[in-house]
C-alpha cells in the first residue's frame, strides 16, 4: 500500500470507522482489514490516540464512547490524568531543563515527550526505576522521604544551586480563589522555590476532581497562593463556574479534551 499523505489519511479514516462501529478492535484485525503490517497499524493508532479520536489499548483500540461506558470512576479519573500528562508534554522543548515535583501526573508527562532531549530534576521517588528514553537525563534532589516525595532542608539547599526552563507540578486541590492545597504541607516551600528558580513557564496539572469551590474565606491548612504566574492544565470535565472564577482571579487555564 502507498504511504503518501492521502493514502495514510484514508487508511486512518478506515481504522477509525471500524473502531467506532465495533467499539473495540484488535490491532491484528485492523492490519488485516487495511492490508498493512502490524507496526503500521500501531503507528496509525498512536496518531489517532494523540488526536483523541480513539483510545489505544494493550492489544488494539477502543472508541471514545466505548471507553467512557466501560471505565469505572477511578479508571475515568486516571484516564483524564493521562490526557493531561500527554497534553502537557507538548510544552517541553529540546535541550530544556525541567523541574518536576511530587505529582504523579506531572511525572507521567515524561512518558509522552518522545525523543526530546531533557534534563529533569525531581524530588519524586516514583521516578526511581521508571523506564525513560535515553534522551532524558533524570536527576534526584535527595532529601528525607515522606510517602513518595523527598522533602527537607537538603532538597532546598540543592534546588538553590539549580535553575530550570520549565516546571511541572501537581497538587491535592485547586480552590476557585486561586489557592493550591498540598497533602504534605512541607512541599509548599519546595514548590515556591521551584517557581522562583524557573525562567520560563510553570504548569500545575490537576484533573477535574481536584477543582473545588472555597466554602470559607479563610485559608485551608496546607494551601498556598503563588506570587508568580502559573498555568493550570485541567480536563474538559472541570466545573465551568470554578474555571471562570480562577480566570477572574488571574490564573491562566488550559482545557484538555478527553474525547
Amino acid at each position: 500500500m502507498r504511504n503518501d499523505r492521502k493514502s495514510i489519511e484514508e487508511r486512518q479514516a478506515r481504522i477509525l470507522q471500524a473502531v467506532k462501529k465495533r467499539g473495540e478492535v484488535k490491532a491484528e484485525e485492523l492490519a488485516q482489514l487495511c492490508g498493512v503490517s502490524l507496526m503500521t497499524v500501531r503507528r496509525d493508532l498512536a496518531v489517532l490516540d494523540r488526536e483523541h479520536l480513539l483510545a489505544r489499548t494493550h492489544g488494539g483500540a477502543v472508541s471514545m464512547e466505548y471507553a467512557h461506558q466501560k471505565l469505572s470512576r477511578d479508571d475515568w479519573v486516571s484516564y483524564c490524568r493521562e490526557c493531561i500528562s500527554r497534553y502537557a508534554a507538548r510544552f517541553l522543548e529540546n535541550d530544556e531543563t525541567v523541574f518536576i515535583n511530587g505529582s504523579l501526573t506531572a511525572l507521567d508527562v515524561l512518558r509522552f515527550v518522545g525523543d526530546k532531549r531533557l534534563t529533569v530534576y525531581t524530588n519524586n521517588c516514583a521516578a526511581i526505576g521508571m523506564k525513560l528514553p535515553d534522551t532524558i537525563s533524570l536527576r534526584f534532589t535527595g532529601g528525607e522521604v515522606r510517602s513518595h516525595v523527598m522533602v527537607g532542608e537538603y532538597v532546598m539547599r540543592n534546588l538553590l544551586a539549580l535553575q530550570a526552563d520549565r516546571t511541572l507540578m501537581g497538587c491535592a486541590a485547586v480552590y476557585d480563589d486561586g489557592e493550591f492545597r498540598y497533602d504534605i504541607p512541607t512541599e509548599i516551600g519546595i514548590n515556591e522555590l521551584l517557581l522562583s528558580r524557573t525562567t520560563k513557564s510553570v504548569y500545575i496539572l490537576a484533573d477535574h476532581t481536584k477543582l473545588q469551590k472555597r466554602e470559607e474565606k479563610r485559608r485551608a491548612y496546607g494551601s498556598v497562593s503563588y506570587d508568580s504566574p502559573v498555568i493550570l492544565i485541567t480536563d474538559d470535565h472541570a466545573d465551568g463556574e470554578i474555571l471562570e472564577r480562577l480566570e477572574k482571579n488571574g490564573t491562566k487555564v488550559l482545557i484538555v479534551p478527553t474525547g
